[in-house]
């Protein structure tokens, strides 16, 4: 599959930058992705496109498994997309990390709170 995938181009955000923009916040709050990948869901015309076989039968994969040539931009892209409008205001996403922060400890809860909501909306999980 990575061999006939052309490889989709989307720029990951620089951890310079990342670091940059943190720099006057008081309180910030690192987040890890769950099995990230696995997350993302193929779309149902395109499942026959990553069939695999085993001594048990034809399978075909149902959400973005490790290993894919695009499978790093296209999770950045989601995340993008998911927090679109909170990206350098409360939070900052590098792949599967996810970043809360805030200017004060007092915003900091609040923050947490809208972030999490979204993330509920969106079904993404977090390791604990």
């Amino acid at each position: 599959m990575n061999k006939v995938c052309p490889k989709h181009v989307f720029p990951l955000p620089s951890i310079d930058m990342i670091i940059d923009s943190i720099t006057c916040h008081e309180i910030l709050s690192f987040m890890d992705g769950f099995f990230s990948y696995n997350q993302i869901r193929i779309k149902k015309e395109d499942q026959h496109k990553l069939t695999f076989v085993t001594p048990w039968g034809k399978f075909c994969w149902v959400v973005m498994p490790f290993g894919l040539k695009n499978a790093g931009v296209t999770y950045q892209r989601a995340m993008v997309s998911m927090f679109h409008d909170m990206i350098h205001d409360s939070v900052e996403v590098h792949v599967d990390e996810i970043l809360a922060k805030s200017i004060t400890k007092y915003d900091h809860i609040s923050n947490l709170r809208n972030i999490f909501q979204r993330m509920r909306e969106y079904k993404l999980k977090l390791k604990p």
